[in-house]
């Protein structure tokens, strides 16, 4: 039997670091436009939706070609309001309404480095691994083994022992890209969203990997994007 699958967007109206970011246009269109087009583009999802609050994100997300058939609850749009939350208001409602879902892919608003290529890969490694989680990471590019702390007014090293070792010999880590989260649905509704095992990484380049919290970040991505286009990446 196929598995039934949903990509969900989040996408509230309260950033308060960029005003309305969601759906700022970014090399030409709403950003929120890039999320909803690569899900639908993946060909894998029965539902494409997003969650907002806000009635204008919301009608540009039904313009993209998504789904918008509730505004996210009071609850679950303020600052404190985890994407865990979100995702359990998301699939509540749609039991409500008859219908339930095998897999999820949530994805950011702000993520025009996902492609359709992309999230394929992904749930493709979250089923075929019988895999609780599948998350997108990126190395850090310099070792956090060697990274300093405030001591007062001076620096000091977390951790000293590893001054002198090579780059090479220091384990290579990883943090969340930030851009999608490819779950289960079982193993996310026992846990509340709060898995920590037996998950798949995808793991991605550091050029197309980009948080946007700022005006700096914003152009950091536009930049980056551009690279992207240019080698033809940004497509299927």
């Amino acid at each position: 039997m196929s598995k039934r699958r949903i990509a969900i967007i989040t996408a509230r109206g309260g950033s308060k670091r960029i005003p309305m970011k969601n759906i700022r246009d970014f090399y030409g269109k709403p950003i929120l436009y890039y999320s909803v087009e690569a899900a639908l583009n993946a060909g894998i999802f029965e539902e494409v939706m997003v969650s907002t609050d806000n009635p204008q994100i919301a009608q540009i997300a039904r313009e993209a070609g998504a789904a918008v058939p509730f505004l996210r609850s009071e609850k679950t749009s303020g600052d404190f309001a985890t994407t865990a939350d979100v995702i359990m208001e998301v699939l509540e409602n749609y039991k409500k309404m008859g219908r339930e879902f095998d897999s999820i892919c949530c994805i950011y608003p702000t993520a025009p480095f996902v492609t359709a290529r992309k999230l394929r890969t992904a749930i493709e490694l979250l089923e075929k691994k019988n895999a609780k989680k599948v998350l997108p990471v990126v190395a850090f590019s310099y070792p956090p083994q060697r990274a300093y702390i405030m001591d007062g007014d001076y620096l000091r090293m977390k951790q000293p022992e590893n001054a002198n070792k090579r780059s090479q010999d220091l384990e290579t880590m990883y943090h969340d890209c930030g851009q999608f989260y490819g779950y289960d649905v079982e193993s996310f509704l026992k846990t509340k969203g709060q898995i920590w095992e037996d998950v798949v990484p995808v793991v991605m380049p550091e050029s197309e990997v980009q948080d946007i919290d700022s005006e700096e970040d914003w152009k950091i991505a536009e930049l980056k994007y551009q690279a992207m286009v240019g080698k033809g990446k940004q497509g299927s």
